[in-house]
C-alpha cells in the first residue's frame, strides 16, 4: 500500500435536468487531522450532514473543502396570453365584417403585439432540492475516489523524495562510521597529553589512562549511529507499508534530529578529521529537514 500525500483536487459537472446542473468540486491540503469545510447553497443542512460523514469514512487526514455551485439555467417556457389573442382575434374579425373587407388574421403579427408572447420561469423549488440532495449523494463517493487517486499519486512523488533523502542521509551515517576509529584515538592522544601537563609525573599514569579511557568512552557516538541506522531502516519500513504513515514518520524524524544533535555535541572540538564528522553531522541535520518538510504532507 502506496503512502498518500494530503494535497489533492478533483471535481465533477452533473446535469440533474435540463434547467438544473451543478459542479462539485473538492480540494484538500496537509493538516495535523481531519477538517472538513463544505461551501453549499441553503437548504442542503442533511446533505451536508451526508457529505460529512462519507468524508470522515474514507479519508484520515487533511483539510479538505468541498464545494457545490448550483447553476439553475433560467430558462423559459415559452407560452402566450389568450386573453389578449382572443381579444385581438375578435377585434380583427368584426372590424373586417364591418367594412365588408377581406382577409385572415396573421399570427405572426399578432404573436408580435406587447404582450402576446408569456414566459413561465422555472425557479428551485423543494423537488429540486430533493433531486440535486440525491444526485450529490451518488456522485460524492466517485469524487473521493478521483481525489484518493490523486492524493496517491502525489505519494508517490512524496515517496520518490523521501528515499533519495534516506539513501543521503544513510551515506553520511556511514561516512561518520569510517571516520570515528581515528578521530577517537586522537581525541585520547590529546586528552591524555593535557591531563599529563596539567597534573605532572607525580600523579598516577594508570589511574590517568583510566580517567583518559572514561572520558574517550562518554564521546563515543557508536550508539547514536547504531540508533540511527535503526531509525532509517524502520522509517523505510513504513514507507513500504504506507497507509497511515505521516505521524509516525515525524516521529521517527524527530528521534533522528535528536541523535545527530547527540553526535554533533560528542565530536564537536575535535580538529583534523573531526571537522569532517561535524561537517557530516550537520548534512544529516539538514537532510532531516528536507524530509520533516515532506512528511508535513504524508497522510
Amino acid at each position: 500500500m502506496p503512502i498518500h500525500s494530503m494535497t489533492g483536487f478533483a471535481r465533477a459537472q452533473v446535469r440533474v435536468h435540463d434547467q438544473l446542473k451543478y459542479t462539485l468540486s473538492v480540494k484538500s491540503v496537509n493538516h495535523r487531522f481531519l477538517d472538513v469545510q463544505f461551501r453549499l447553497p441553503s437548504g442542503l443542512d442533511a446533505l451536508e450532514m451526508e457529505l460529512r460523514r462519507a468524508m470522515k469514512e474514507r479519508l484520515i487526514r487533511g483539510h479538505v473543502e468541498l464545494i457545490l455551485a448550483v447553476d439553475r439555467s433560467n430558462q423559459q417556457v415559452a407560452g402566450y396570453n389568450r386573453d389578449l389573442v382572443a381579444s385581438y382575434l375578435s377585434a380583427f374579425n368584426a372590424a373586417r365584417d364591418e367594412h365588408g373587407l377581406l382577409g385572415e388574421p396573421d399570427l405572426n403579427e399578432i404573436l408580435s403585439l406587447p404582450g402576446a408572447l408569456v414566459t413561465d420561469g422555472r425557479s428551485s423549488s423543494e423537488e429540486d432540492l430533493v433531486a440535486l440532495a440525491a444526485s450529490v449523494e451518488r456522485e460524492v463517493g466517485p469524487l473521493i475516489d478521483q481525489l484518493k487517486a490523486m492524493r496517491s499519486r502525489e505519494g508517490d512523488g512524496l515517496e520518490a523524495i523521501l528515499v533519495a533523502t534516506l539513501d543521503r542521509l544513510a551515506e553520511a551515517v556511514k561516512g561518520v562510521e569510517t571516520l570515528r576509529p581515528e578521530v577517537e584515538e586522537r581525541y585520547q592522544e590529546r586528552l591524555t597529553q593535557r591531563l599529563l601537563a596539567a597534573t605532572g609525573a607525580e600523579f598516577n599514569r594508570q589511574r590517568l589512562l583510566e580517567e583518559v579511557a572514561v572520558l574517550v568512552e562518554r564521546s563515543d557516538v557508536s550508539e547514536e549511529l547504531a540508533r540511527m541506522h535503526t531509525h532509517i531502516a524502520h522509517f523505510r519500513e513504513l514507507l513500504g507499508a504506507g497507509g497511515e504513515a505521516g505521524k509516525k514518520l515525524d516521529f521517527l524524524l524527530q528521534e533522528m534530529n535528536r541523535e545527530a544533535n547527540t553526535l554533533l555535541s560528542k565530536t564537536g572540538g575535535v580538529s583534523g578529521k573531526g571537522n569532517r564528522i561535524t561537517e557530516l553531522g550537520l548534512a544529516m541535520k539538514a537532510e532531516i529537514e528536507k524530509a520533516r518538510e515532506q512528511v508535513q504532507n504524508v497522510e
